[in-house]
């Protein structure tokens, strides 16, 4: 009886952990530390995993240096008993793992103390059908876990996998919540300063035409070529907040907007695969600096665009015939905007490239995995 008071105890703990935090990795990190304080355990670590099977270290919690040394690298690559398992789907309850490949590994490469740390319990995290990863806990000279010990670790890794799930919904009603707010951004433009500055353009144009003078003519056409190009930023400022036309899909609306900035634009599409809502919307934003960019500096209105879907992945290219600069591997990023595109794409783990040479035009190339 007291055994079980004890673990509804820790349980408690943990849920109250998990229902205050909205930070993946804050809230991993508070709840391991604590699950080992309130279990006698010494170490433990975090696996979550994406679609692909790929883990990443979440968490960790006095890890032994022969796993922490080189900033944890042999934890953060290659492959394992427990992750092997985990993307087979066999690993669907809490489970003794003999040992650990990861410190067997380090034995046999002389990488460092191990601290008596052999065997670790492996536990997956999921909610529902969801799978997120693995939880991993042990102490030095502990070989096996008893029944009551896997069922406490099941239980906590229950809740973990819920408080990860609750997490993903908070994090997706705030993306639409965002979009939300967009919009109502760019129609209060489009409604108040869009038209004001279309006013204004109209009374210049107005006044050009019913003054003699040149000095007040000249005057009046300055304020309309300035209320022009006020009205040009300011359409293409809406744009960037609310895509019309995104609904039809990204490459719709880049053409669109390629035709908006007076670009010329051949697009090329491949692949028929559905791709998510927050991949499209980097797409999105990154082809529209990207067309910026070509309306800016490349001298040319000839653009094209080439964009191919598969089954995980998704590339799109744009490039000018235009002016072209230097670039290369081992040279700095030259502009914010490209500095962008690029920050962009690293957050949804893909790959951007840069192609340029004077006089060749320039190319981006982006490849975003889902």
């Amino acid at each position: 009886m007291a055994e079980e008071n004890k673990d509804i105890g820790i349980l408690k703990e943990i849920a109250e952990l998990l229902n205050e935090g909205t930070d993946t990795n804050d809230v991993l990190s508070g709840v391991l530390k604590r699950l080992l304080q309130v279990t006698g355990l010494q170490t433990g670590w975090i696996f979550l995993m994406d679609e692909h099977g790929t883990h990443h270290l979440a968490a960790d919690e006095a890890l032994p240096p022969a796993l922490a040394n080189n900033d944890k690298q042999r934890m953060c690559q290659g492959g394992c008993w427990c992750v092997n398992k985990y993307n087979n789907k066999k690993l669907t309850k809490a489970t003794n793992i003999m040992e650990c490949k990861r410190i067997e590994d380090a034995i046999d490469e002389n990488a460092g103390e191990t601290c008596g740390l052999t065997h670790h319990a492996t536990v997956p995290l999921g909610a529902g059908n969801e799978r997120f990863g693995i939880l991993n806990v042990g102490s030095p000279y502990k070989t096996h876990f008893q029944k009551n010990e896997l069922a406490l670790l099941e239980a906590v890794a229950y809740q973990i996998g819920t408080a990860l799930k609750r997490i993903k919904l908070t994090q997706r009603e705030q993306e639409t919540a965002l979009i939300a707010e967009r919009n109502r951004l760019a129609r209060d433009l489009h409604d108040s300063v869009n038209q004001l500055l279309f006013s204004l353009s109209l009374t210049a144009r107005a006044g050009v035409e019913m003054t003699e003078q040149d000095e007040v003519k000249q005057t009046f056409g300055y304020i309309q070529d300035l209320a022009q190009d006020a009205l040009g930023e300011m359409r293409a400022l809406i744009w960037q907040l609310r895509p019309l036309g995104l609904e039809n899909g990204v490459v719709s609306a880049l053409k669109s907007y390629a035709e908006m900035l007076g670009l010329s634009i051949e697009a090329n599409i491949t692949g028929a695969a559905s791709i998510p809502v927050t991949v499209e919307e980097a797409l999105w934003r990154i082809g529209q600096e990207a067309l910026a960019n070509c309306k800016k500096h490349s001298q040319t209105t000839e653009t094209s665009l080439t964009f191919h879907t598969a089954k995980d992945e998704v590339v799109m290219s744009i490039k000018d015939r235009g002016c072209g600069f230097h670039s290369g591997e081992n040279l700095e990023i030259p502009s914010l905007g490209l500095k962008s595109m690029k920050t962009r794409t690293e957050a949804l783990n893909g790959q951007f490239h840069l192609k340029s040479k004077p006089g060749s035009g320039t190319e981006i190339e982006i490849h975003i995995p889902y």
